[in-house]
C-alpha cells in the first residue's frame, strides 16, 4: 500500500522560513517524478514543485527563487525549504508522484503565514 506522510508545516511571519518533509512508503520511490502540491481555502489544488528520479527540478512561477526541492532516494524522503514566505503561500501541502495519482493523496500538512 503506497503511503506519503508530510510533515514540517506550521504558522510563520511573513519573510519567514519553513522545510516540509515527505516520507514514502509502499512505492519503488527512486523510479517516480515525484511532486509537492497545495491547496488553499477556496481554490483548486495546484503543482508547487517537481523533482525527477535523477534531481532535475521545476517549479510554479509563484514560488521560484523562494522554494527548493529535493529528494533522498536512499531513505523514501522529499523535502521543500521554503524561504520568504507570503501569505499568498498559506495552504495544505501534499505530497504525490506527478503526474498525481489519486489513490496516493496523504492527510497534508498545513502551512500558514500570518503576522
Amino acid at each position: 500500500q503506497v503511503q506519503f506522510v508530510e510533515s514540517g508545516g506550521g504558522l510563520v511571519q511573513p519573510g519567514g522560513s519553513l522545510g516540509l518533509s515527505c516520507a514514502a512508503s509502499g512505492i519503488f520511490f527512486r523510479l517516480y517524478v515525484m511532486g509537492w502540491y497545495r491547496q488553499a481555502p477556496g481554490k483548486q489544488r495546484e503543482l508547487v514543485a517537481v523533482i525527477s528520479s535523477g534531481g532535475i527540478t521545476n517549479y510554479a512561477d509563484s514560488v521560484k527563487g523562494r522554494f527548493t526541492i529535493s529528494r533522498d532516494n536512499a531513505k523514501n524522503t522529499m523535502t521543500l525549504q521554503m524561504n520568504s514566505l507570503n501569505p499568498e503561500d498559506t495552504a495544505l501541502y501534499y505530497c504525490n508522484v506527478f503526474p498525481t495519482n489519486s489513490n496516493y493523496w496523504g492527510q497534508g500538512t498545513q502551512v500558514t503565514v500570518s503576522s
